[in-house]
């Protein structure tokens, strides 16, 4: 025997969920799923940043590596890669309180930058280098 309710049986009651409940339901997921999507997307431009700014340090390493000795006069070189990083190397000499004349030191620097969306990024290292006696 069904129970009464106001006129309404209980059958009536258990038989799903009503059109607005679900329309609710979809709502929900669509906004949850729309939060998933742009967290990925920020966390994959991230990951492209990250490369970008990793062959930049890299780069400006290598250059200061290739430049580990300088002439007396200094130096004051540049490039591009094929990538469109530019890199730049400039030295110029040290002066130190009792150096000794058969090694004189020079200031380096190797800057690096590239271009990441309309954003302009830079590397700048700094270092001491030995000067080649002529």
């Amino acid at each position: 025997m069904l129970s009464t309710r106001r006129g309404q049986t209980s059958e009536a009651s258990g038989r799903g969920f009503s059109l607005l409940e679900m329309l609710v339901a979809l709502v929900i997921l669509g906004l949850a799923l729309g939060a998933l999507y742009r967290g990925a997307a920020g966390a994959t431009r991230n990951v492209g940043a990250d490369e970008k700014y990793a062959y930049g340090v890299e780069l400006a390493r290598s250059v200061l590596a290739d430049h580990g000795r300088v002439p007396e006069a200094g130096i004051n070189v540049g490039g591009e890669t094929d990538g469109e990083y530019r890199w730049y190397a400039r030295s110029s000499p040290v002066f130190l309180v009792g150096q000794n004349a058969a090694a004189p030191l020079h200031e380096i620097e190797v800057g690096v930058n590239w271009m990441d969306g309309l954003r302009r990024r830079a590397i700048v290292l700094h270092s001491v280098v030995e000067a080649e006696a002529p």
